[in-house]
């Protein structure tokens, strides 16, 4: 029987996927591919100025994101009874805003990696000082923060893929995003905070233990906010979890947490890392266009 999905069938489920900060839908793919395998309808979001070079993202706000993201939930809602919304990083953050914005109590929220706090063991001591540089139009819009290694990623395999990938100048991802933007996250990241009770969907939050962008406070403070949720801490990843070492775990979990019950509250409020204890290593050829499995 299908979890959801088929306009034909009787619970007409679709999920709305929403990509990280100078992302693209690669890094939800393989999401993305389970849920249809499940007999979901799928949409992936492409916020404002990504998608083509990273200078379109100067004068983008996060509103224009959540805008575009709320646009793309009332389509889908408009054609099937229940949306779910799944979110990586910033992604992550623009799923739990536009929960609490719409307040539509059918469908559940993921949260993959929510940078609710800057605080990873891989920033700079300094990069409290991107406040001050807010205040400078030219710097705020010119200054680039560069992707570097470990590039989110804990596989070495994958993570000297992705350095290749990002010396080829391919368009996967976004090698540097302006200052202005980092700005943005944060601006969004309080908005989330500071409406985060409001969440009334049930809530499945992932987060790496080793998370080098945003530790598990971030994974805590939503957790212990939101009314109906559950978390998992996974073990063999860093931020980009979704394509990382327990990307089949992240998937699969997503796609349970889904196809539960909505009635059925038990386990929320709890961990669910010794419900699914295993990392998997399954090749994850699309993003890179190598094979893990003989790691």
């Amino acid at each position: 029987m299908l979890l959801g999905g088929d306009v034909t069938g009787s619970r007409k489920t679709a999920a709305l996927l929403i990509h990280g900060l100078g992302g693209t839908e690669h890094e939800l793919r393989l999401v993305e591919k389970t849920l249809k395998g499940e007999g979901y309808e799928t949409k992936c979001a492409i916020l404002p100025g990504h998608g083509t070079r990273p200078e379109d993202l100067v004068g983008v706000r996060f509103e224009h994101w959540l805008e575009a993201v709320s646009v793309q939930y009332l389509e889908l809602r408009a054609r099937y009874e229940t949306v779910h919304i799944v979110g990586m990083c910033m992604g992550a953050l623009l799923a739990l805003a536009l929960s609490q914005l719409i307040g539509d109590r059918r469908g559940k929220v993921v949260a993959l990696a929510a940078p609710v706090f800057l605080d990873g063991w891989s920033l700079p001591w300094y990069r409290r000082l991107r406040h001050v540089a807010y205040h400078f139009p030219r710097l705020r819009d010119n200054f680039r923060v560069k992707e570097s290694e470990p590039f989110g990623v804990k596989n070495g395999v994958l993570r000297a893929a992705i350095k290749a990938r990002f010396l080829r100048g391919d368009t996967f991802h976004y090698s540097w995003t302006p200052l202005a933007c980092i700005r943005e996250l944060d601006r969004l990241r309080r908005y989330v905070r500071k409406r985060v009770r409001r969440i009334a969907r049930p809530a499945l939050i992932i987060h790496a233990r080793e998370d080098e962008l945003t530790s598990l406070r971030s994974a805590y403070f939503l957790s212990q906010r939101i009314h109906a949720a559950k978390l998992l801490v996974v073990d063999e990843s860093y931020h980009m979890l979704s394509i990382d070492n327990d990307r089949r775990l992240v998937a699969n979990t997503v796609a349970q947490f889904l196809g539960e019950d909505d009635n059925d509250e038990q386990g929320f409020g709890t961990s669910l890392t010794s419900v699914f204890p295993e990392p998997a290593n399954e090749p994850f050829e699309g993003l890179v266009g190598v094979s893990l499995a003989t790691e």
